[in-house]
Protein backbone atom coordinates (compact mmCIF):
# COMPACT_ATOMS: atom_id res chain seq x y z
CA UNK A 1 0.00 0.00 0.00
CA UNK A 2 1.09 3.54 -0.73
CA UNK A 3 -0.69 6.87 -0.89
CA UNK A 4 -0.11 10.61 -1.28
CA UNK A 5 -1.93 13.85 -2.10
CA UNK A 6 -0.28 16.77 -3.87
CA UNK A 7 -0.80 19.66 -6.28
CA UNK A 8 -1.50 18.52 -9.81
CA UNK A 9 0.69 21.22 -11.36
CA UNK A 10 3.72 20.26 -9.27
CA UNK A 11 3.32 16.55 -9.95
CA UNK A 12 2.73 17.10 -13.65
CA UNK A 13 5.83 19.28 -13.97
CA UNK A 14 7.97 16.76 -12.09
CA UNK A 15 6.72 13.87 -14.24
CA UNK A 16 7.42 15.83 -17.42
CA UNK A 17 11.00 16.62 -16.48
CA UNK A 18 11.87 13.23 -14.99
CA UNK A 19 10.37 11.48 -18.03
CA UNK A 20 13.14 12.95 -20.18
CA UNK A 21 15.39 10.20 -18.81
CA UNK A 22 12.85 7.40 -19.31
CA UNK A 23 13.56 4.85 -22.04
CA UNK A 24 11.19 5.35 -24.97
CA UNK A 25 11.19 1.66 -25.86
CA UNK A 26 12.98 -1.00 -23.87
CA UNK A 27 13.06 -4.76 -23.45
CA UNK A 28 12.96 -3.95 -19.71
CA UNK A 29 9.40 -2.73 -19.10
CA UNK A 30 10.35 -1.00 -15.85
CA UNK A 31 12.65 1.40 -17.76
CA UNK A 32 9.61 2.80 -19.58
CA UNK A 33 8.25 3.91 -16.22
CA UNK A 34 8.97 6.30 -13.40
CA UNK A 35 9.91 4.98 -9.99
CA UNK A 36 7.89 6.73 -7.28
CA UNK A 37 8.91 6.60 -3.63
CA UNK A 38 6.48 8.00 -1.07
CA UNK A 39 8.10 9.20 2.13
CA UNK A 40 6.98 11.42 4.97
CA UNK A 41 5.61 14.67 3.51
CA UNK A 42 7.30 14.17 0.12
CA UNK A 43 7.33 12.10 -3.04
CA UNK A 44 10.54 11.22 -4.92
CA UNK A 45 10.37 10.58 -8.68
CA UNK A 46 13.10 8.93 -10.77
CA UNK A 47 13.56 8.33 -14.49
CA UNK A 48 16.52 6.25 -15.64
CA UNK A 49 17.46 4.54 -18.92
CA UNK A 50 20.72 2.96 -17.68
CA UNK A 51 22.76 5.85 -19.13
CA UNK A 52 20.98 9.00 -17.99
CA UNK A 53 18.91 9.54 -14.86
CA UNK A 54 16.85 12.43 -13.49
CA UNK A 55 15.44 12.59 -9.97
CA UNK A 56 13.41 15.15 -8.05
CA UNK A 57 11.01 15.39 -5.14
CA UNK A 58 7.82 17.32 -4.42
CA UNK A 59 5.96 18.03 -1.21
CA UNK A 60 2.88 15.94 -0.41
CA UNK A 61 0.32 15.26 2.32
CA UNK A 62 -1.61 12.20 3.52
CA UNK A 63 1.51 10.18 2.85
CA UNK A 64 1.62 6.43 3.34
CA UNK A 65 5.15 5.21 2.69
CA UNK A 66 5.77 2.89 -0.21
CA UNK A 67 7.28 2.67 -3.68
CA UNK A 68 6.15 1.51 -7.12
CA UNK A 69 6.79 1.97 -10.85
CA UNK A 70 4.24 3.53 -13.15
CA UNK A 71 4.30 3.95 -16.94
CA UNK A 72 5.54 7.50 -17.44
CA UNK A 73 3.54 8.40 -20.55
CA UNK A 74 0.24 7.04 -19.27
CA UNK A 75 0.73 8.48 -15.78
CA UNK A 76 1.60 11.90 -17.19
CA UNK A 77 -1.55 12.00 -19.33
CA UNK A 78 -3.77 10.78 -16.48
CA UNK A 79 -2.50 13.45 -14.10
CA UNK A 80 -2.69 16.19 -16.73
CA UNK A 81 -6.33 15.44 -17.48
CA UNK A 82 -7.51 15.43 -13.86
CA UNK A 83 -10.10 18.19 -13.26
CA UNK A 84 -8.93 19.68 -9.95
CA UNK A 85 -5.68 21.23 -8.74
CA UNK A 86 -5.30 18.58 -6.05
CA UNK A 87 -4.79 14.91 -6.86
CA UNK A 88 -4.54 11.79 -4.72
CA UNK A 89 -2.60 8.72 -5.84
CA UNK A 90 -3.19 5.44 -4.03
CA UNK A 91 -1.66 2.03 -4.75
CA UNK A 92 -3.22 -1.11 -3.30
CA UNK A 93 -1.67 -4.50 -2.57
CA UNK A 94 -2.38 -5.74 -6.11
CA UNK A 95 -0.50 -2.70 -7.55
CA UNK A 96 -3.65 -1.09 -8.91
CA UNK A 97 -2.90 2.64 -8.90
CA UNK A 98 -5.95 4.82 -8.37
CA UNK A 99 -5.79 8.52 -9.23
CA UNK A 100 -8.51 10.73 -7.77
CA UNK A 101 -9.26 14.41 -8.28
CA UNK A 102 -12.54 15.95 -7.13
CA UNK A 103 -15.19 13.52 -8.39
CA UNK A 104 -13.05 12.02 -11.14
CA UNK A 105 -11.01 8.86 -10.70
CA UNK A 106 -9.11 6.40 -12.86
CA UNK A 107 -6.93 3.37 -12.28
CA UNK A 108 -3.83 1.96 -13.95
CA UNK A 109 -1.59 -1.00 -13.16
CA UNK A 110 1.84 -0.40 -11.65
CA UNK A 111 4.94 -2.56 -11.33
CA UNK A 112 6.77 -3.55 -8.15
CA UNK A 113 9.65 -1.22 -7.26
CA UNK A 114 12.18 -4.06 -7.06
CA UNK A 115 12.00 -4.42 -10.85
CA UNK A 116 13.66 -1.03 -11.23
CA UNK A 117 17.43 -1.08 -11.87
CA UNK A 118 19.70 0.13 -9.11
CA UNK A 119 20.85 3.72 -9.37
CA UNK A 120 24.66 3.78 -9.58
CA UNK A 121 26.45 4.63 -6.36
CA UNK A 122 29.68 6.56 -6.59
CA UNK A 123 32.08 8.52 -4.46
CA UNK A 124 31.84 12.29 -4.74
CA UNK A 125 35.43 13.16 -5.55
CA UNK A 126 35.20 16.75 -6.81
CA UNK A 127 32.60 19.51 -6.85
CA UNK A 128 32.30 22.83 -8.63
CA UNK A 129 29.61 25.47 -9.03
CA UNK A 130 28.82 27.32 -12.27
CA UNK A 131 26.14 30.01 -12.83
CA UNK A 132 23.27 28.39 -14.68
CA UNK A 133 22.96 31.17 -17.23
CA UNK A 134 26.65 30.84 -18.12
CA UNK A 135 26.64 27.04 -18.43
CA UNK A 136 23.44 27.11 -20.46
CA UNK A 137 24.97 29.62 -22.85
CA UNK A 138 28.22 27.64 -23.16
CA UNK A 139 26.34 24.42 -23.94
CA UNK A 140 24.12 26.22 -26.44
CA UNK A 141 27.14 27.61 -28.31
CA UNK A 142 28.96 24.28 -28.61
CA UNK A 143 26.56 21.35 -28.70
CA UNK A 144 25.98 21.70 -32.45
CA UNK A 145 29.49 20.30 -33.02
CA UNK A 146 29.03 17.07 -31.04
CA UNK A 147 29.28 13.88 -33.11
CA UNK A 148 25.91 12.23 -33.73
CA UNK A 149 27.34 8.83 -34.68
CA UNK A 150 29.24 6.60 -32.29
CA UNK A 151 32.17 5.76 -34.57
CA UNK A 152 34.24 7.47 -31.89
CA UNK A 153 32.08 7.32 -28.74
CA UNK A 154 34.21 9.89 -26.90
CA UNK A 155 33.17 12.53 -29.47
CA UNK A 156 29.46 12.06 -28.69
CA UNK A 157 30.07 14.20 -25.60
CA UNK A 158 31.62 17.51 -24.66
CA UNK A 159 34.93 18.02 -22.91
CA UNK A 160 34.81 20.01 -19.66
CA UNK A 161 38.28 21.37 -19.01
CA UNK A 162 39.18 23.77 -16.22
CA UNK A 163 42.83 24.71 -15.95
CA UNK A 164 44.62 27.81 -14.63
CA UNK A 165 41.33 29.58 -14.01
CA UNK A 166 40.04 29.06 -17.57
CA UNK A 167 36.93 26.95 -18.25
CA UNK A 168 36.82 25.46 -21.75
CA UNK A 169 33.83 23.55 -23.10
CA UNK A 170 34.74 21.68 -26.28
CA UNK A 171 32.82 19.72 -28.92
CA UNK A 172 34.17 18.13 -32.09
CA UNK A 173 32.68 15.75 -34.65
CA UNK A 174 35.50 15.41 -37.19
CA UNK A 175 34.10 18.08 -39.53
CA UNK A 176 33.85 21.03 -37.15
CA UNK A 177 35.07 22.07 -33.75
CA UNK A 178 33.56 24.41 -31.15
CA UNK A 179 35.36 25.83 -28.13
CA UNK A 180 33.67 28.15 -25.64
CA UNK A 181 35.96 29.72 -23.04
CA UNK A 182 35.28 31.63 -19.84
CA UNK A 183 37.24 32.87 -16.84
CA UNK A 184 36.45 31.07 -13.60
CA UNK A 185 37.37 31.49 -9.95
CA UNK A 186 37.92 27.75 -9.63
CA UNK A 187 41.64 26.98 -9.50
CA UNK A 188 41.22 23.18 -9.36
CA UNK A 189 41.99 21.07 -12.41
CA UNK A 190 38.99 19.36 -14.05
CA UNK A 191 38.90 17.29 -17.23
CA UNK A 192 36.02 14.97 -18.10
CA UNK A 193 33.67 14.27 -21.01
CA UNK A 194 29.88 14.43 -20.55
CA UNK A 195 27.49 12.79 -23.05
CA UNK A 196 25.61 15.34 -25.14
CA UNK A 197 22.35 13.62 -24.24
CA UNK A 198 22.87 14.55 -20.59
CA UNK A 199 23.91 18.11 -21.43
CA UNK A 200 20.74 18.70 -23.44
CA UNK A 201 18.61 17.74 -20.45
CA UNK A 202 20.77 19.82 -18.11
CA UNK A 203 20.29 22.80 -20.40
CA UNK A 204 16.50 22.28 -20.48
CA UNK A 205 16.34 22.40 -16.67
CA UNK A 206 18.49 25.50 -16.20
CA UNK A 207 17.21 29.08 -16.10
CA UNK A 208 18.72 32.45 -17.00
CA UNK A 209 18.56 34.08 -13.58
CA UNK A 210 21.91 35.55 -12.57
CA UNK A 211 21.95 34.14 -9.02
CA UNK A 212 20.96 30.58 -10.01
CA UNK A 213 23.80 28.07 -9.70
CA UNK A 214 24.38 24.59 -11.08
CA UNK A 215 26.34 22.39 -8.69
CA UNK A 216 28.40 19.68 -10.37
CA UNK A 217 29.66 16.60 -8.54
CA UNK A 218 32.07 14.25 -10.29
CA UNK A 219 33.66 10.90 -9.65
CA UNK A 220 35.93 8.82 -11.84
CA UNK A 221 33.05 7.40 -13.90
CA UNK A 222 29.93 9.46 -13.12
CA UNK A 223 28.67 13.02 -12.84
CA UNK A 224 25.72 14.71 -11.13
CA UNK A 225 24.24 18.10 -12.01
CA UNK A 226 22.10 19.60 -9.25
CA UNK A 227 19.72 22.13 -10.82
CA UNK A 228 16.64 23.79 -9.34
CA UNK A 229 15.61 20.81 -7.26
CA UNK A 230 16.51 18.22 -9.90
CA UNK A 231 19.51 15.88 -9.99
CA UNK A 232 20.71 14.78 -13.42
CA UNK A 233 23.20 11.94 -13.28
CA UNK A 234 25.11 10.29 -16.09
CA UNK A 235 28.05 8.10 -16.86
CA UNK A 236 31.11 9.95 -18.10
CA UNK A 237 32.55 8.98 -21.46
CA UNK A 238 35.84 7.13 -21.33
CA UNK A 239 38.74 7.46 -23.74
CA UNK A 240 41.20 10.01 -25.08
CA UNK A 241 39.54 13.21 -26.26
CA UNK A 242 40.96 14.79 -29.41
CA UNK A 243 43.87 17.23 -28.97
CA UNK A 244 41.70 20.17 -29.92
CA UNK A 245 44.30 22.83 -29.11
CA UNK A 246 46.64 21.37 -31.72
CA UNK A 247 43.88 21.63 -34.34
CA UNK A 248 43.34 25.38 -34.00
CA UNK A 249 45.53 27.26 -36.51
CA UNK A 250 47.68 30.00 -35.03
CA UNK A 251 48.29 31.91 -38.29
CA UNK A 252 46.30 32.78 -41.39
CA UNK A 253 46.86 34.26 -44.85
CA UNK A 254 43.33 35.63 -45.26
CA UNK A 255 41.25 37.47 -42.68
CA UNK A 256 37.70 38.65 -43.27
CA UNK A 257 35.28 40.51 -40.99
CA UNK A 258 31.64 39.94 -41.91
CA UNK A 259 28.18 40.92 -40.79
CA UNK A 260 26.95 37.68 -39.24
CA UNK A 261 23.28 38.10 -40.08
CA UNK A 262 23.99 38.86 -43.76
CA UNK A 263 25.99 35.66 -44.18
CA UNK A 264 23.39 33.61 -42.27
CA UNK A 265 20.64 34.93 -44.55
CA UNK A 266 22.64 34.05 -47.67
CA UNK A 267 23.38 30.55 -46.39
CA UNK A 268 19.73 29.98 -45.49
CA UNK A 269 18.79 30.82 -49.08
CA UNK A 270 21.32 28.25 -50.25
CA UNK A 271 19.86 25.63 -47.92
CA UNK A 272 16.48 25.99 -49.68
CA UNK A 273 17.90 24.25 -52.76
CA UNK A 274 19.99 21.65 -50.88
CA UNK A 275 18.51 18.32 -49.76
CA UNK A 276 19.48 14.67 -49.39
CA UNK A 277 18.62 14.19 -53.06
CA UNK A 278 20.18 17.47 -54.17
CA UNK A 279 23.52 17.81 -52.41
CA UNK A 280 26.06 20.49 -53.23
CA UNK A 281 28.63 22.58 -51.41
CA UNK A 282 28.27 26.28 -50.79
CA UNK A 283 31.02 28.06 -52.74
CA UNK A 284 32.59 31.17 -51.17
CA UNK A 285 34.90 33.61 -52.96
CA UNK A 286 36.74 36.26 -50.94
CA UNK A 287 38.46 39.09 -52.82
CA UNK A 288 38.48 42.87 -53.24
CA UNK A 289 36.30 43.58 -50.19
CA UNK A 290 33.51 41.16 -51.14
CA UNK A 291 32.31 37.70 -50.19
CA UNK A 292 30.55 35.98 -53.06
CA UNK A 293 28.33 33.06 -52.05
CA UNK A 294 26.91 30.64 -54.60
CA UNK A 295 25.26 27.25 -54.75
CA UNK A 296 23.85 25.19 -57.60
CA UNK A 297 21.81 21.97 -57.45
CA UNK A 298 19.23 20.21 -59.63
CA UNK A 299 16.60 22.26 -57.79
CA UNK A 300 18.00 25.70 -58.58
CA UNK A 301 20.77 28.25 -58.11
CA UNK A 302 21.60 30.89 -55.50
CA UNK A 303 24.07 33.75 -55.89
CA UNK A 304 24.82 36.51 -53.41
CA UNK A 305 27.48 39.14 -52.79
CA UNK A 306 28.26 40.71 -49.41
CA UNK A 307 30.59 43.60 -48.61
CA UNK A 308 33.27 42.62 -46.07
CA UNK A 309 36.44 43.94 -44.44
CA UNK A 310 39.10 41.97 -46.26
CA UNK A 311 42.85 41.54 -45.83
CA UNK A 312 45.32 39.03 -47.24
CA UNK A 313 45.12 36.65 -50.16
CA UNK A 314 42.06 36.13 -52.33
CA UNK A 315 40.60 32.69 -51.72
CA UNK A 316 37.91 30.34 -53.00
CA UNK A 317 36.63 27.77 -50.52
CA UNK A 318 33.62 25.47 -50.22
CA UNK A 319 31.62 24.27 -47.24
CA UNK A 320 28.84 21.97 -46.20
CA UNK A 321 26.14 24.62 -45.90
CA UNK A 322 24.58 23.18 -42.74
CA UNK A 323 27.91 22.98 -40.90
CA UNK A 324 28.80 26.55 -41.85
CA UNK A 325 25.34 27.81 -40.86
CA UNK A 326 25.31 26.04 -37.47
CA UNK A 327 28.62 27.63 -36.51
CA UNK A 328 27.51 31.14 -37.50
CA UNK A 329 24.23 30.86 -35.61
CA UNK A 330 26.14 29.84 -32.48
CA UNK A 331 28.33 32.98 -32.51
CA UNK A 332 25.58 35.23 -31.13
CA UNK A 333 27.50 38.34 -32.27
CA UNK A 334 26.75 40.98 -34.89
CA UNK A 335 30.13 40.58 -36.57
CA UNK A 336 32.68 37.77 -36.69
CA UNK A 337 36.13 37.16 -38.12
CA UNK A 338 36.98 34.43 -40.63
CA UNK A 339 40.62 33.29 -40.71
CA UNK A 340 41.82 31.02 -43.54
CA UNK A 341 45.08 29.66 -44.94
CA UNK A 342 43.85 28.10 -48.17
CA UNK A 343 40.92 26.42 -49.87
CA UNK A 344 41.58 23.04 -48.25
CA UNK A 345 42.33 24.15 -44.69
CA UNK A 346 39.82 24.68 -41.90
CA UNK A 347 38.23 28.10 -41.50
CA UNK A 348 38.45 29.60 -38.02
CA UNK A 349 35.51 31.69 -36.87
CA UNK A 350 36.13 33.93 -33.86
CA UNK A 351 34.90 37.17 -32.25
CA UNK A 352 36.52 40.45 -33.32
CA UNK A 353 38.16 40.72 -29.90
CA UNK A 354 39.13 38.11 -27.33
CA UNK A 355 38.71 34.34 -27.55
CA UNK A 356 35.33 33.72 -25.96
CA UNK A 357 34.56 31.26 -28.71
CA UNK A 358 36.50 29.53 -31.46
CA UNK A 359 34.77 27.54 -34.19
CA UNK A 360 36.47 25.52 -36.93
CA UNK A 361 34.67 24.33 -40.04
CA UNK A 362 36.43 21.99 -42.47
CA UNK A 363 36.02 22.85 -46.15
CA UNK A 364 34.94 20.47 -48.90
CA UNK A 365 36.87 20.00 -52.13
CA UNK A 366 35.34 22.02 -54.95
CA UNK A 367 35.05 20.81 -58.52
CA UNK A 368 35.99 23.26 -61.25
Amino acid sequence: MSKFTCKKSELSSAIGNVSRAVAFKSTITALEGIKIEVEENKVCLTGYDLELGITTEISATNCEKGEFIVNSKLFAEMIRKMPDEEVTVEVDSSLATKITSNKASCSIISLPADEYPDIPEFDKEKTLSIPQSLLKNMIGQTIFAVAVTDNKPILTGELFEIENGIFNLVAIDGYRLAVRSEQTNNEEYFRFVVPAKALKEVSNLMNDEEDSVCNIITSRKHIIFDINGYSVFSRLLEGQFHNYKGSIPETSTTEVIVNTREVINALERCMLIISDKAKAPVRCNFENGTMKISCSTIIGKVNDEIEVDFSGNAIEIGFNGRYFLDALKATETDKVKFCMTGGLSAMKISPLEGDKFTFLVLPVRLKD
